[in-house]
C-alpha cells in the first residue's frame, strides 16, 4: 500500500494560548484530509502564486500570516470573519462562552443573533430560552439581533447586508453556504467555534480544496435555480465535491440567466452537495441587485443600520477594486453543466443524491398529502410569486385554483420583509385563497419543528433543502424536494407534477455535464498550463535543493534511535483503543439520522436520553444492539448534514469512543474533535465488511464479531476478522499532541478553559 504522509502546521498563536501543532495524514487518516504538500511561499513560482477567489477572500480575513504568505488550499489559518451568526443555538453557545470564563464579547458588531428555528414553540422552556438570549444580548451590547417572526437567519444575513461580497461570513449552521449567492464566502462553524469568535474575534480554519463548477448555456423558461442544484446533487452524486469549496463560473450571458434569488437557492444547497461553500462571482447581476438594495434601504429606514451596510460607496468600492480569481489559479477539480439542456428536476425520496426529471415522476402520478413552500432556500417573494402564478394560470384555463382535496400546503416566508413584499404584490393572498396554511417566518417543517410535519405513510414535496429520512417528520414518510412552481402544481393536482411552463429546446434529449469546462479546446489549454506549472515548480525545487547543498543549508539527517517514529502519548489519552466492531452499512449517514432534529433545540437533554435517541432516524434498534466500548464503523461521508454537535455527543453518550468510516463530513469531524470523540478514515475496512456481510441478512446495525485495535503510539490499526479469520494491520495518521490534549481534557471547551488558567 502506498502510504504518503504530509505534514500540516496550524499557527494559532494569535488566539491566545491556543497553539495546535502538526496534523499528518496518511492512507488511513484522522477524519478528512485533502492536503497537498506545499513548499515555502518564498520559492513559489508566479503561477503557483495565482489564487482562486476563495483563497483571495480567505487571505483578506486571515490574521498573523507571515510576510509574503500566499494563502492556498490546505493551509490552516487564523480566521477573523466579517460577521458570525447564531440562531436558536445562541444560548448553548452563550453557555460555552461563559463556561470557559469569558465575560466580554470581543467585537459586538461582528456578532448577529437570530431566532428562527423553533419559533412555533410557545412552551415555557422555549420562551425562557429566548428571554435568556435577549437578556444576554442586552448585557453584552449585541445590537445586531432579530426576534421571533423576523425571518430565517440566513435570509436576514443577506437582506440586511451582513453577508457582504468579498468577505468571509460564518454561522453556526450548515446552510451558511447560502451567502455565496451574493459573492460572500459563507461557511459553517460549530458552537464551540462560535464561542471562540465571541471571545476572541477569531477561530481556526483549514482552506479546503477548491472545485470549479462551470455553467454554460442559459436556463430555459420553466427551469429554476432549484432545478440546477437538485440536478447537480443527483447527477454528480459520487462525492465529487465532498468537503470542497465550490466556485461557480460562466459567461456573462450564462450568469445573466441566474438572478440573485436563484443563486441563493443554488449556493444554499451546495451544503447538500457535500461542499463547505458555494461561491458565485461578483458580477454585473450582483452589482445591480446591490444598487437596488442600497436605494430601497435609503428610502425605508429600518433603524438597524441597513442603509449603512448597503451604501452606494461600498458598492462602488466593489467595482473599483474588484476581487476575482487569478488566471492560472489551481483548482482541485473542474465540473461543468450546460444549463440549456436542463429540465425541471425532483429530488428524492429521502435523499438528495437521487434526482429524477419531473416528466418521469409526473407520469407515475405519485400522490402527495403535504406540500411546503418554506425555508431559506426557496421562500422569498420571487418564489411565492412563482407559486402563485401556478394557481392564477390554472384559473385562466377554467380549472379550480384550489389545493387538491386531502392535500395540505404550508407556506412560510423566508423573512417578514419578503412576506410583506409578497402581500403587497397580491401573491400571498392568492396562496391563502387557494387554501394554503400560513406559518410564521422561520424554519418550521424544514427542521422538523412545529405544525404540518409528515406522518407515517405520508408523501410530501417541499421547496426546502433537505429531505433526509425523518427530517420533516416521521421516518416512515417520504419527502421530495422541488422548485416552488412544482410544489404549487403538485398541491394543485394532488400528485407530483409541474405547471407546464417548461418546453424542451429543440434537439435537447439529455443533460450535458461532466468534468472540465465543457470546452474541449479550453480544457486542453488548461491541462497544458497545469503541466507547465508543475514543471516550473519541480525545476524551482531542484534549484532550491542545489542551493541548499552548495551553501550548507540542508539539515543533517537524523540518526536512528530506538523508538523513533513512535507518537508521544499525552497524559490522559489512551495508548490503545480496542473494541468489537458494530457495522452500520450506509453511506451518507447524516446528522438527522444520528440525532433527530426534533431534539436538537431541546436544551438540557440528559446523557441517558441522548443515548436512547441516538440513530433513531436510522435504526430504532441501534441502542439495543450496541454495547459499551464498541467501535462504530460506517460507510462514506458519515455525519453529513447539519452543524449540530449532538451528532457527536450522542455517540459518546452511547459509550462509543471511536467512529471509523470511509470518509467523514467536515462539520462532523470538527464537532467530534471539539467534543472528544475519536474518528479514523479507513476505507479498506469498510470495503472488507461490505464484502463479508453482503450476502447475509440485511441488518441496519450489525454486531460483526470482528475486533478493531488502534495502537496510537505506533500509528497503526489491527483488525481481527472474527474468530479464526484473517488478521491485518495498516498504518494510520499520527495523533498529534495538540489533538490528544483536546480529547484528553474532554473537548475544546475544557481545553481552552485549562489553557487560559480558569
Amino acid at each position: 500500500m502506498n502510504i504518503r504522509a504530509t505534514q500540516m502546521r496550524v499557527n494559532m498563536q494569535s488566539m491566545g494560548q491556543m497553539r495546535p501543532r502538526a496534523l499528518p495524514t496518511v492512507a488511513g487518516r484522522l477524519f478528512h484530509g485533502s492536503i497537498v504538500y506545499r513548499r515555502n511561499n518564498a520559492s513559489l513560482s508566479s503561477l503557483d502564486k495565482a489564487q482562486t477567489l476563495t483563497e483571495k477572500i480567505v487571505q483578506r480575513y486571515s490574521l498573523g500570516l507571515p510576510k509574503d504568505k500566499v494563502v492556498k488550499s490546505g493551509d490552516f489559518v487564523t480566521l477573523s470573519p466579517h460577521h458570525c451568526m447564531t440562531h436558536d443555538n445562541t444560548w448553548p453557545v452563550a453557555s460555552k462562552f461563559m463556561a470557559i470564563g469569558a465575560t466580554k464579547i470581543h467585537d459586538p458588531n461582528q456578532i448577529v443573533f437570530t431566532l428562527d428555528h423553533d419559533v412555533q414553540n410557545k412552551s415555557e422552556t422555549n420562551l425562557k430560552k429566548y428571554q435568556q438570549i435577549g437578556i444576554f444580548a442586552e448585557q453584552k451590547g449585541i445590537t445586531n439581533r432579530f426576534g421571533v417572526g423576523d425571518g430565517i437567519g440566513h435570509q436576514l444575513m443577506i437582506e440586511e447586508g451582513y453577508a457582504w461580497p468579498g468577505t468571509v461570513t460564518v454561522a453556526s449552521d450548515s446552510h451558511s453556504n447560502m451567502y455565496g449567492g451574493v459573492g460572500c464566502l459563507g461557511t459553517p462553524i460549530v458552537r464551540t467555534d462560535a464561542a471562540s469568535i465571541w471571545a476572541t474575534g477569531r477561530t481556526w480554519w483549514q482552506v479546503p480544496p477548491v472545485a470549479k463548477c462551470h455553467l454554460t448555456g442559459v436556463l430555459p423558461v420553466g427551469v429554476t435555480g432549484k432545478d440546477v442544484i437538485v440536478a447537480l446533487c443527483g447527477l454528480f452524486n459520487n462525492d465529487e465535491v465532498l468537503n470542497h469549496a465550490i466556485e461557480f463560473t460562466g459567461s456573462e450571458e450564462t450568469m445573466r440567466s441566474l438572478p440573485v434569488d436563484e443563486r441563493l437557492a443554488i449556493a444554499n444547497m451546495t451544503t447538500e452537495w457535500g461542499a463547505l461553500s458555494g461561491l458565485f462571482p461578483i458580477d454585473s447581476v450582483l452589482l445591480s441587485w446591490l444598487r437596488y438594495k442600497a436605494t430601497t434601504s435609503a428610502m425605508y429606514e429600518s433603524g438597524r443600520g441597513t442603509k449603512e451596510r448597503f451604501s452606494h460607496a461600498l458598492i462602488e468600492n466593489l467595482t473599483t477594486s474588484p476581487i476575482r480569481a487569478d488566471r492560472g489559479a489551481t483548482y482541485a477539480k473542474s465540473l461543468f453543466l450546460d444549463l440549456s439542456t436542463l429540465s425541471p428536476y425532483v429530488s428524492g425520496p429521502n435523499s438528495v443524491k437521487v434526482a429524477t426529471p419531473l416528466r418521469d415522476l409526473e407520469s407515475q402520478k405519485i400522490n402527495i398529502q403535504k406540500a411546503y413552500l418554506v425555508s431559506c432556500t426557496n421562500s422569498r417573494a420571487s418564489d411565492i410569486a412563482a407559486a402563485a402564478k401556478v394557481f392564477t394560470e390554472a384559473a385562466k384555463t377554467g380549472a379550480s385554483p384550489k389545493i387538491a382535496p386531502n392535500v395540505e400546503l404550508y407556506i412560510a416566508a423566508a423573512s417578514l420583509a419578503e412576506q410583506r413584499v409578497a402581500e403587497e404584490a397580491g401573491d400571498w393572498g392568492i396562496l391563502l385563497a387557494a387554501g394554503a396554511k400560513p406559518l410564521p417566518s422561520g424554519c418550521g417543517p424544514c427542521i422538523g419543528l412545529g405544525a404540518g410535519l409528515l406522518e407515517a405513510g405520508e408523501v410530501g414535496i417541499s421547496a426546502s433543502n433537505r429531505n433526509f429520512k425523518g427530517r420533516m417528520g416521521s421516518p416512515d414518510a417520504k419527502a421530495y424536494l422541488a422548485s416552488p412552481e412544482v410544489v404549487a402544481a403538485s398541491a394543485l393536482s394532488g400528485y407530483i407534477s409541474g405547471p407546464g411552463f417548461y418546453e424542451a429546446p429543440e434537439g435537447v434529449t439529455k443533460v450535458i455535464l461532466g468534468e472540465g469546462t465543457g470546452n474541449v479546446e479550453a480544457d486542453k489549454a488548461t491541462s497544458i498550463e497545469e503541466a507547465l506549472a508543475k514543471l516550473i515548480s519541480e525545476a524551482d525545487l531542484l534549484v532550491d535543493n542545489a542551493q541548499s547543498s552548495l551553501f550548507g543549508e540542508a539539515e543533517e539527517a537524523p540518526k536512528e534511535v530506538e523508538g523513533a517514529g513512535l507518537t508521544e502519548i499525552v497524559a490522559g489519552f489512551p495508548e490503545k483503543v480496542r473494541g468489537e466492531i458494530v457495522f452500520c452499512d450506509a453511506d451518507n449517514l447524516n446528522t438527522d439520522a444520528i440525532y433527530p432534529g426534533k431534539y436538537t433545540y431541546q436544551d438540557g437533554v440528559s446523557i441517558e436520553k441522548m443515548a436512547e435517541v441516538c440513530m433513531e432516524n436510522y435504526d430504532k434498534e441501534f441502542g439495543s444492539v450496541i454495547r459499551e466500548g464498541d467501535i462504530l464503523v460506517s460507510g462514506f461521508n458519515f455525519g453529513c448534514g447539519s452543524s449540530r454537535e449532538q451528532a457527536a455527543t450522542a455517540i459518546l453518550a452511547s459509550k462509543i469512543p471511536l467512529v471509523v468510516s470511509g470518509s467523514f463530513g467536515n462539520i462532523f469531524s470538527r464537532n467530534s474533535i471539539n467534543n472528544a470523540l475519536l474518528g479514523l478514515e479507513v476505507p479498506r475496512l469498510v470495503e472488507g465488511l461490505r464484502k463479508e456481510f453482503s450476502g447475509k441478512d440485511k441488518a441496519l446495525t450489525r454486531r460483526t464479531g470482528w475486533t478493531f485495535e488502534w495502537d496510537v503510539s505506533r500509528s497503526e490499526i489491527t483488525v481481527q476478522e472474527g474468530e479464526g479469520g484473517a488478521k491485518w494491520t495498516q498504518a494510520v495518521g499520527q495523533m498529534p499532541p495538540n489533538v490528544q490534549e483536546i480529547i484528553a481534557r474532554g473537548g475544546l471547551e475544557k481545553w481552552v478553559k485549562a489553557e487560559i488558567g480558569l
